[in-house]
């Protein structure tokens, strides 16, 4: 990519090709913001359907609030949340993500006048808020402008464009943030596409080329490569 304009275009290019190929996607699929913030810890490190029975165990139990889950002993919680994994961490973090709630009164709806910086910097004072899952919440939750980066996200950017050889999250963060408009919508939207094209075809280990709606602009395709020899 020679200058930030043609970037940009690459970038929306890729959006639009996934947009028409998977349609709109209307991330976070959660009930409530609070669960958005409860997904957004139970999901590390492990697969959304573990997280989501996780999820489904504290709804049964009444502990889909701050302050349900600040009364629950923190032994009780972890069993509850088992299925995610990492239960017994987890449940430290949700307690943890629960106190520096309370400090808004449990009015999760304040965030959304806050600057996304000052927001994100809070956050990752928590105990067991990393970046990625700061930025969720402060993109998912407060609707504030953020680009989530997680595995998904550095897998097809760095298959489609290798020669930008991006490799911390803070590389991959300001690739978007700085050649896109700063738009909450917009950033929710392409982190969720990017999510789906991963799972469904631009997988890990052999990877699906051939349906990949980004066949034609990904760098490392032989399609991509056939053309350029040709051109």
């Amino acid at each position: 990519m020679a200058n930030k304009i043609e970037i940009q275009e690459t970038l929306i290019t890729i959006f639009g090709l996934l947009r028409e190929y998977y349609g709109a996607q209307n991330w976070w699929p959660s009930e409530s913001k609070f669960e958005t913030i409860v997904g957004s810890i139970l999901t590390q490190n492990t697969a959304w359907r573990n997280a989501e029975y996780a999820i489904n165990n504290l709804k049964a139990s009444g502990l889909m609030s701050p302050e349900a889950i600040r009364k629950i002993d923190e032994s009780s919680l972890a069993e509850i949340i088992r299925p995610s994994g990492y239960y017994k961490s987890k449940a430290v973090k949700l307690k943890a993500i629960c106190k520096y709630i309370k400090l808004y009164d449990d009015r999760i709806e304040i965030w959304e006048n806050m600057n996304p910086a000052e927001l994100r910097n809070e956050l990752l004072e928590v105990y067991g808020v990393g970046p990625e899952t700061a930025d969720a919440i402060v993109l998912y939750v407060a609707n504030l402008p953020t680009f989530v980066i997680d595995t998904y996200t550095q897998r097809i950017i760095t298959r489609v464009l290798p020669n930008l050889k991006l490799n911390k999250y803070t590389e991959f963060k300001s690739f978007f943030e700085n050649h896109l408009p700063q738009n909450a919508q917009l950033f929710n939207e392409y982190h969720a596409l990017l999510d789906t094209h991963a799972k469904e075809t631009c997988h890990k280990n052999n990877p699906d080329c051939n349906k990949c709606p980004l066949n034609r602009i990904c760098q490392s395709s032989s399609n991509y490569h056939s053309r350029m020899r040709n051109a």
